[in-house]
């Protein structure tokens, strides 16, 4: 394993998933990447920073968040095919959901060079077990629209959905958000995960109203993933059939 680390990864652009909180999440092959890299491109050069110094690494790191992402394309292509392996990562989780990286990603494909995934942990799917929610699958919607009607119409398209729905938000919005899940999806539990794998993480399940109520007054710090439980399932006339009908089976076993 510990050559593996080693390695000498081939030239290409690298996703690499972070911790979405607890730096001891952080993989070997991210590890491994990090520390080979000619570059990090990194969403918060601090954060990055803070990891980084933490698996000792020391890769020049440039800023791309989401206002200087396009103007990296240029030198990250031109590293690349200079030989360079360059590491693109975000403050937490895997870039380009909800976070920047698919502008150079596409631009790396159209240029014909390597794109590599480092997968990683994810507040998405780490918050729907947490959430105990039982589904073949979810719909993840990220953050909603900033202005009030693009957001109500998101939110009422999200709700003809019958698997849950997963969502980001900020703390200052967190609030008016219980307000309009309680709107679009009426009867629905909420689950709401924060800090998660943190020492402080907080895990809280109940309907709009009885969350509004927990968090009213309350400073809320980081960001919020949202999880909006699946519609409830009607029963069925055969469901009541089918469970007498296994009931008068084990009886019948049991004589």
């Amino acid at each position: 394993m510990e050559n593996e680390v080693r390695h000498r990864p081939s030239p290409g652009l690298y996703l690499v998933g972070t911790p979405i909180g607890n730096l001891g999440d952080v993989t070997l092959r991210a590890v491994e990447i990090l520390r080979a890299a000619d570059r990090v491109l990194a969403e918060d050069t601090r954060i990055t920073r803070r990891l980084m110094e933490r698996l000792g690494a020391g890769a020049p790191l440039v800023s791309c968040h989401r206002f200087r992402e396009a103007s990296r394309i240029e030198e990250t292509l031109a590293l690349i095919r200079g030989g360079g392996v360059v590491a693109l990562t975000t403050d937490s989780g895997m870039p380009g959901v909800s976070d920047p990286g698919a502008r150079v990603v596409a631009a790396c494909r159209a240029a014909g060079l390597p794109v590599s995934a480092v997968p990683g942990p994810s507040a998405v799917t780490t918050a729907v077990a947490l959430s105990g929610f039982e589904c073949a699958g979810f719909r993840f919607a990220g953050f909603l629209p900033r202005k009030p009607g693009a957001r109500t119409r998101r939110l009422q398209e999200l709700a003809r959905d019958d698997e849950p729905v997963v969502l980001f938000e900020s703390p200052h919005r967190f609030l008016r958000l219980l307000e309009e899940i309680e709107a679009a999806f009426p009867g629905r539990p909420v689950f709401v995960a924060r800090e998660m794998t943190k020492h402080f993480e907080e895990a809280r399940m109940g309907s709009p109203a009885e969350l509004r109520a927990l968090y009213a007054g309350r400073a809320i710090r980081g960001e919020l993933t949202v999880v909006v439980g699946p519609r409830a399932r009607p029963a069925t006339a055969e469901e009541p059939a089918e469970a007498e009908g296994n009931a008068g089976r084990a009886a019948a076993a049991g004589r």
